[in-house]
């Protein structure tokens, strides 16, 4: 899942692009308005974690422009910020904002918030299962017939979004484009590697298909 950071505190963007990505999330980083309209328009995100307090203007406006799908994607938001007063928090949910944390805040509640979000496009659960393959988002854990399979955060990445569109072909492009971030080469070969490796880790041949000229299918029955 990739994430946009949009945050003008650099310690605070530090930690956050730290954390998310140990948790195996791809992370961007913006911060201002301007950096995150950019972002928007080029690249396609799940999730923006988004504070109203920015050097040139303020996150109200950019939520609202989002939810007019002004950057051709439907994105869920997180807004966290240090606004606490019961109307800054009313306003942001209807605003269109998916969530509100205030700061300071600990970091595994924030985590938990992005993972909730995230599930609403999972049907709620943070479990996935299909055939003999089964993926739990919340603890960072993927088995295979009861075994676990011990991935890395990419290989992670690729099962679940392969996990959340079985039997349909997914393109490189698109897996570049929710793994990683946008500081990856578009011409690298990291993704046919990343999933050379999943494949090895799977233990077992033909659960991912390469599809010549289009990009990779996991089988629907493994």
């Amino acid at each position: 899942m990739r994430l946009l950071v949009v945050e003008d505190e650099e310690d605070l963007v530090d930690a956050l692009r730290v954390g998310l990505v140990r948790a195996g999330y791809a992370v961007d980083v913006a911060y201002d308005v301007a950096q995150a309209q950019e972002k928007l328009q080029v690249n396609s995100y799940d999730l923006v974690l988004l504070d109203l307090n920015l050097p040139d203007g303020d996150g109200f406006e950019l939520c609202r422009a989002v939810r007019r799908a002004e950057y051709g994607q439907a994105v869920r938001i997180l807004m966290v910020t240090a606004r606490d007063r019961l109307d800054d928090r009313v306003r942001g949910l209807d605003e269109g904002a998916d969530d509100y944390l205030v700061k300071p805040f600990a970091f595994p509640e924030l985590l938990a918030r992005v993972r909730a979000l995230l599930r609403r496009d999972t049907g709620g659960t943070s479990v996935l299962e299909v055939g003999e393959l089964r993926l739990d988002t919340a603890r960072f854990e993927a088995h295979r017939t009861g075994r676990q399979l011990h991935l890395t955060p990419k290989e992670f990445g690729v099962l679940h979004y392969l996990m959340t569109r079985p039997g349909h072909v997914v393109s490189t492009e698109e897996l570049l484009e929710h793994v990683w971030d946008e500081h990856t080469d578009p011409f690298t070969n990291t993704v046919r590697v990343t999933v050379g490796n999943l494949r090895r880790k799977l233990g077992v041949e033909g659960l991912i298909d390469t599809v010549i000229g289009k990009g990779y299918r996991l089988r629907e029955k493994t």
